[in-house]
Formats: C-alpha cells, structure tokens, sequence
C-alpha cells in the first residue's frame, strides 16, 4: 500500500512543476500565438505559433499550421509549417508534416508522411544543412566513391613506386 502511494506522488510533483498540460480539445480552433512553460496536447486545429519549454503532442485529429517550437515533440496528426524541437520529434504513423524542421533526436514509424526540409543539430554545432542538401550530398558522395576509389588506385600505384624506389636505392 505505501509503495502505491509513493508511486501516486511523483507524477503530481512534476506536473506541478511544469504545470497543468493544456489540451486543445477535437472541436476546437484557435487562431493566434501560444507561449507556455508545460506540455501542450492539440487534438483541434491551431493556425498560428506554439512556444513551450515542454513537450508539443499532435493528436490524431489535431492540426497545427504555424510554427512550433518546443523541446519534444510527438505527432500523431499534421503540421504545416517551421517545427522547430531541441530534442526528440517523434513522428506516428498517422502524422503528416510538411514544411521546414530543425531537430535534435528523429523518429519516424513506418507509415508517416514527412514531406518537409529537415536539418539536425549535431551535439556540437548548429543546424546547417537540410535535408535537400543531404540529398544531393549522398549523390555527390555516390560520385566520390567512384573517384576515392581511383585515389586509392593512386596511393596504391603510389605506394609501388616507392618500394621499387626504395629497393633501387637499396641495391645502390
């Protein structure tokens, strides 16, 4: 029984701490700018800004067209617009995002619309190329395989010379 209670008591305090979580209920709509210190669930539509020190949750039916920035994220509905996580944006097989995304930490479950430019902050430095840029990265990275490979002919071809080299001078 006092095990029960313990347990009971750790969830209130922190959501003291961080606050209520609000929820934007299935029928509703709001238009404007949100800055908040707790967690945020929208299960209606929001056309405008999110701000939180805490977690953003898109329901299933929730819609958020604006941007958003939070410090975790899960998706279950749709986002248009910038989203911007410091650490994990979770993505559901339901979510459709669209637009721009800057995060930390990604995952996608198999099923999940992800038609937005995305670029992670590494631990060390800021975002800086996006997912387009990656893109043509790995093509040019195709065609940098082809062509290390050809300097690993040379250094090859490099390192022969220098034995025959080294054995010629060795002979003299």
């Amino acid at each position: 029984m006092n095990g029960m209670f313990s347990d009971n008591k750790k969830p209130r305090t922190m959501n003291e701490l961080g606050g209520q979580p609000n929820r934007i209920e299935k029928n509703t709509k709001i238009k404007g700018e949100i800055t908040s210190e707790a967690d945020f669930r929208i299960d209606g539509k929001l056309d405008g800004n999110v701000k939180t020190s805490g977690k953003v949750v898109i329901g299933k039916d929730g819609y958020i067209h604006g941007k958003v920035e939070c410090v975790n994220a899960d998706v279950e509905g749709s986002f248009n617009g910038e989203l911007l996580v410091s650490d994990l944006l979770s993505l559901k097989s339901t979510a459709v995002i669209e637009g721009t995304v800057v995060v930390s930490k990604l995952s996608i479950e198999p099923g999940a619309t992800f038609n937005a430019s995305c670029s992670m902050k590494g631990k060390g430095g800021s975002a800086s190329s996006s997912a387009q840029a990656s893109s043509s990265g790995s093509s040019l990275g195709s065609s940098n395989a082809s062509s290390s490979s050809g300097a690993s002919d040379s250094s090859s071809y490099k390192s022969s010379v220098r034995s025959t080299s080294n054995e010629s001078s060795k002979a003299s």
